[in-house]
């Protein structure tokens, strides 16, 4: 018989977030795989390490931590065929995926990969979606509010017209795009109805309004919260 991958979420940072059914397998299974940058430690398994039993195997994907399509998925190629070695020998693996494997996670790319010929199972976990939510104490939407999921890579026209009559807005992917981000939610009027999350659940985590950012710049792990009332409990 032959293994099976399991993309296990495990949530923003809080090694406490990590699900029983993700805990459960994570112990179990024989290899792990987790992304890394090309030099230093894997924050995904940093979070996960608390829960380690010891004594697996492990697969370090190392990759430029950038937007680019190459050389990553050439790394991606890498890392599917070293899993799938495994897979074909009975072995399970479990690769590890910040937040959600299916929501805007690196996983998909080797889900895609693997999926063709092994057995793959995905695991759902806490999104930094919900986790930033959670930490700020305000909800997402409410009642029949459409909720705009929004990367701040966009053009600034695209933005604006994407959030121009949002009712709620998450605009992720801030990083070097802050300030792009800032003048467009000014000039629709949003900006003081916009909240800032830098590294949610983690011990530097961060919270303030966007009005009140100063830097040029934004880590990764960064959201902006937008509702157009303010809270999604306000008539």
């Amino acid at each position: 018989m032959t293994g099976t991958l399991y993309g296990l979420g495990i949530g923003p940072g809080d090694p406490e977030l990590i699900t029983l059914k993700a805990l459960r397998l994570l112990q179990a299974a024989p290899v792990l795989a987790y992304p890394a940058p090309e030099e230093g430690d894997s924050l995904a398994r940093a979070i996960v390490a608390p829960h380690l039993p010891g004594g697996q195997s492990e697969i370090a994907i190392r990759m430029p931590m950038v937007a680019a399509r190459f050389p990553a998925q050439e790394v991606y190629d890498w890392a599917a065929e070293e899993i799938g070695g495994h897979l074909a020998e009975g072995r399970d693996v479990v690769a590890l995926c910040e937040g959600d494997p299916f929501f805007y996670g690196s996983f998909m790319y080797l889900f895609g990969r693997v999926a063709e010929t092994h057995k793959v199972e995905v695991v759902p976990g806490v999104s930094s979606l919900t986790a930033c939510a959670a930490v700020l104490g305000a909800p997402l939407a409410a009642r029949n509010d459409v909720l705009n999921v929004v990367p701040a890579t966009l053009e600034p026209q695209v933005l604006a017209g994407l959030l121009r009559d949002t009712e709620a807005a998450a605009i992720i992917k801030v990083g070097r795009h802050l300030q792009k981000v800032r003048k467009v939610l000014g000039l629709l009027g949003l900006l003081d109805r916009a909240r800032y999350v830098e590294r949610a659940t983690l011990d530097e985590q961060r919270i303030l309004p966007l009005a009140e950012m100063e830097e040029d710049s934004a880590p990764y792990f960064s959201m902006i919260l937008v509702h157009r009332r303010g809270e999604a409990w306000t008539c």
